[in-house]
């Protein structure tokens, strides 16, 4: 019964780590960058025909813009802005590696006593052996947003998050969860005091 409690705390643990794992977020941001000064934005026009969805785009559009308002104070604005923001999306073929747990035989064997002339029964519990390995193919999607200072042309902010996807169109869950993994990050590593976010120069 120990044991049996053993395994399933362990499982729990797992389980609880698992559902903790979110998309994969880094940002990279510019020396020169002041986003303390930063009020607006505007969405920079593409010159090649898009071949992604009206729906996906503006899907992404409303879920970067909303985190922008939520998490900075940004309004998107038509004139004069003071960030020219773009994006992409990549959805590529990728691999996960998946783990059974492998059990031994578990149950009952019967056994003869030959001095009680009768026969009995002893339990044999199924035992943790190990974990069988194999690797199961999925798809990544990558969400990259990129900010340029409309005053001088040089990129502040390249951001980008990538986490399993389902198919080759991000829906709407995935699209947030992978926008949201975005600013979760910069906003921790504005925390930590990172000499290339907004608190560095705003303090100085």
């Amino acid at each position: 019964m120990k044991k049996l409690f053993t395994l399933l705390g362990l499982s729990a643990i797992i389980m609880i780590i698992l559902t903790g794992c979110g998309p994969a977020a880094h940002i990279e941001t510019s020396r020169n960058a002041n986003f303390s000064q930063y009020r607006t934005f505007a969405w920079a026009q593409k010159n090649e025909r898009s071949t992604r969805s009206d729906i996906t785009e503006q899907r992404i559009k409303d879920a970067i813009g909303y985190q922008l308002a939520k998490t900075k104070g940004w309004r998107e604005v038509r004139h004069n802005p003071d960030i020219i923001l773009s994006y992409d999306v990549l959805v590529e073929r990728s691999s996960r590696l998946q783990s059974d747990p492998v059990y031994s035989w578990g149950g009952f064997r019967t056994f003869y006593n030959p001095y009680a002339r009768r026969f009995y029964n002893v339990y044999y519990p199924s035992r943790l052996m190990g974990f069988d390995n194999y690797s199961v193919p999925t798809k990544e999607g990558t969400i990259t947003i990129t900010m340029v200072d409309t005053k001088n042309d040089e990129a502040v902010l390249q951001a980008w998050a990538t986490d399993e996807v389902d198919g080759r169109k991000l829906n709407g869950k995935e699209v947030d969860r992978i926008v949201n993994a975005i600013f979760k990050k910069w906003d921790n590593q504005m925390r930590v005091g990172n000499p290339y976010d907004e608190k560095y120069y705003s303090n100085r």
